[in-house]
């Protein structure tokens, strides 16, 4: 989900500017096929410490703060002791991601849709617990979950492509309605919800013998579709294969149109404004973008698949900075197949790689680690 920063990122400085070009050029020439593989990642790259973005010696807007692969790696461990660990060189347990593919964080709370085991991970950090949604038999059970969402209320939105539905989860995780149906979506990608709760946005991504490339908006409440924005096609407001939506300031629509390689904006009301992005190797445009996301000053984060990386735009679309890059060897900021990315209520930012089967954290740079929400770490368990 796509949640708030606390400050303005600014202009990108020159030289950041001048390294992003360069940084980008030649990314969408690493090959793609690996995007239907299955096999194991390559050996983890040990994490450095206070890896910045931008680079020193411009002034650092983003940290790298921890990558998440199981909830070992985020909640308390109930199992063994860090001294026991160090004694007697036993490792840490938990459940891991197996192929993660969405993220949504809110007050300490991260939600992962995982496609393999087919339910959504949920790492409640303030209470050091974890849960499961959608994994039991019944109205609530998951197919195939994809995109997430969660309102201000804490509820939870789940885009489930197999289904062809959302599915939404009250705060305690209980099962509330399902929104839409076969009916209604071809190939359902993608969930939003305003913080209200009152409007959902599905996105169709549609196909190639299909003229669903479209958002279907409803009403969150009662699951009662209310309006269709785009259609098919190139043109002014149209998709190619959309992707993912967040909201950003003033209730402005920005949508991936994937195969249009862009971001289409609209107004509140679905009213087209303009759009920003291109098919390109250079900074500022896109070869393979998946999800978005939007901070409380409105910037737009874009995840790109084939880039390996996620870019960060001004609410008009002019670009502020890039983070990351593509690698076939895991490591902080290195991604073969990112998918899913959100901005909590801290600034705090959270990508998903399906390949290397993890979250990565940053934290803005005004941020100090002891603070917000994944501070309020519960003490560990006494050792047995």
């Amino acid at each position: 989900m796509k949640r708030p920063v606390p400050q303005s990122l600014g202009a990108a400085p020159a030289r950041a500017s001048r390294r992003v070009a360069l940084a980008a050029i030649g990314l969408v020439a690493a090959p793609l096929w690996l995007a239907g593989c299955a096999s194991p990642p390559p050996e983890e790259v040990k994490p450095q410490r206070d890896l910045a973005f931008p680079p020193a010696p411009d002034e650092p807007r983003f940290i790298f703060e921890r990558t998440i692969r199981s909830s070992a790696d985020i909640l308390p461990d109930e199992r063994a002791s860090e001294l026991r660990r160090l004694v007697t060189g036993e490792q840490t347990r938990g459940e891991p991601l197996s192929k993660p593919y969405a993220v949504a964080a809110t007050r300490g709370r991260i939600f992962i849709s995982d496609t393999v085991t087919r339910f959504v991970h949920l790492y409640d950090v303030p209470l050091g617990k974890q849960f499961r949604i959608g994994d039991e038999e019944g109205a609530g059970q998951l197919i195939k979950p994809i995109g997430l969402d969660v309102d201000a209320a804490g509820n939870l939105y789940v885009a489930d492509i197999g289904a062809k539905a959302v599915m939404v989860y009250g705060p305690d995780r209980q099962f509330l309605r399902k929104i839409g149906s076969d009916k209604f979506f071809s190939r359902l990608s993608s969930v939003t919800v305003d913080p209200a709760g009152e409007n959902v946005y599905a996105v169709d991504i549609g196909g190639v013998t299909s003229e669903r490339h479209q958002i279907r908006v409803f009403n969150g409440k009662t699951g009662a579709h209310l309006r269709d924005i785009g259609k098919r096609g190139s043109g002014p407001g149209e998709f190619n294969l959309p992707r993912d939506l967040a909201i950003g300031t003033g209730g402005r629509l920005y949508v991936v149109d994937g195969g249009n390689f862009r971001v289409v904006v609209f107004d509140k009301d679905g009213n087209y404004l303009q759009s920003f992005g291109s098919v390109g190797k250079q900074y500022g445009q896109f070869a393979r973008p998946k999800e978005i996301a939007a901070d409380r000053d409105g910037n737009i984060y874009v995840v790109d698949a084939a880039f390996g990386n996620f870019q960060i735009f001004n609410p008009d679309g002019e670009l502020l900075l890039f983070v990351g890059e593509r690698s076939e060897r895991d490591g902080p900021a290195k991604y073969m197949l990112p998918s899913g990315i959100a901005v909590d209520e801290d600034g705090r930012v959270y990508v998903v790689d399906q390949w290397f089967r993890k979250i990565d954290v940053y934290r803005p740079a005004s941020l100090k680690p002891e603070a917000g929400w994944l501070a309020r770490r519960p003490a560990p368990a006494p050792a047995r």
